[in-house]
């Protein structure tokens, strides 16, 4: 992995670690439970191998086909990639390439495989409510994302869930939904409530590094561009913002949600089902955090 001035978050990077151990280790248990009971090996690793892969690769293409973001050269928007251009300066990183989406929900998200195929999008309705040194916060938020990579680990693990069901299906219309003896019943009942545990269990992990990530994020934009108070002042101002946006406009960045900056709905205060599946900790939490890191750097 080529080093940033962001440094290394070991804490993040035993949790994605932990993560795709822990996702890995539900899909071998399905996967032995499906060729059990009939499913080819070769199809059942083969195919959900090909899911995973083509989820990592076109990633970005993805993200930015839901939000129909479209990438903007330095003359198009000229601000957006000099802020961009300081803070790569700054971490000593490659620049990523810049993407703009057509959206009032003021937010932004980072993607791609890698470094070199990162993206970063913010929205119309973030660049019209901040102000150069929030928008910097932001960025640098969205950029320590790309420089850890769990930009890359989201991207596979967000896709549990479909590969889950796909699998469940797969064992349903193929070897157990030939076998008519009177145990397939049993057998896709198993399957089911198999299925349905390592998606629930996945979904668990990937909200847990989500929340621990977006944490991550906020520290490294705060030490890098040294002004943690525009990034919490930043996070006010979305989230004052959320709540007065339709709400059939928040739904546009339901595909990119584990994504974003900030979230449409607040996990809320304290442990809860609500801040279990949440994508990312408290407002509170994130302010908190930042007011210590601001203490402990001194800003005036």
């Amino acid at each position: 992995m080529a080093r940033t001035r962001y440094g290394t978050d070991r804490g993040l990077s035993a949790r994605m670690a932990g993560t795709m151990f822990g996702i890995g280790l539900l899909y071998v248990i399905l996967a032995g439970v499906l060729i059990s009971f009939g499913m080819n090996a070769f199809f059942v690793i083969g195919i959900s191998g090909a899911l995973v892969c083509g989820q990592w690769w076109f990633s970005d293409s993805m993200a930015m086909s839901a939000m129909r973001a479209v990438v903007v050269t330095p003359e198009q928007a000229p601000q957006l990639h000099a802020v961009v251009d300081r803070i790569c300066a700054l971490a000593d990183m490659p620049k990523p390439r810049v993407g703009i989406a057509d959206s009032d929900v003021p937010n932004a998200f980072a993607t791609g495989r890698s470094q070199k195929r990162a993206v970063i999008v913010v929205t119309t309705g973030l660049l019209k409510r901040l102000d150069q040194e929030e928008l910097e916060g932001v960025l640098a938020h969205e950029l320590s994302h790309v420089a850890h990579r769990d930009v890359t680990v989201m991207a596979v693990a967000s896709f549990t869930a479909i590969i889950a069901g796909f699998m469940m299906r797969s064992a349903m219309w193929g070897s157990l939904g030939r076998n008519r003896d009177s145990n397939m019943a049993l057998m896709v009942m198993v399957v089911t409530i198999v299925s349905v545990v390592v998606y629930f269990l996945s979904y668990i992990l990937m909200r847990a590094l989500s929340r621990y990530r977006e944490l991550g994020a906020d520290r490294g934009a705060a030490l890098l561009t040294g002004r943690p108070s525009a990034l919490a002042a930043a996070l006010q101002k979305i989230s004052g913002e959320m709540a007065v946006i339709p709400t059939r406009d928040l739904r546009q960045m339901e595909p990119v949600s584990s994504f974003a900056f900030a979230p449409a709905l607040s996990g809320g205060r304290g442990f809860s089902m609500g801040s279990l599946m949440s994508t990312h900790p408290s407002l509170e939490k994130r302010l908190e955090q930042l007011a210590r890191i601001s203490a402990e750097l001194g800003e005036r």
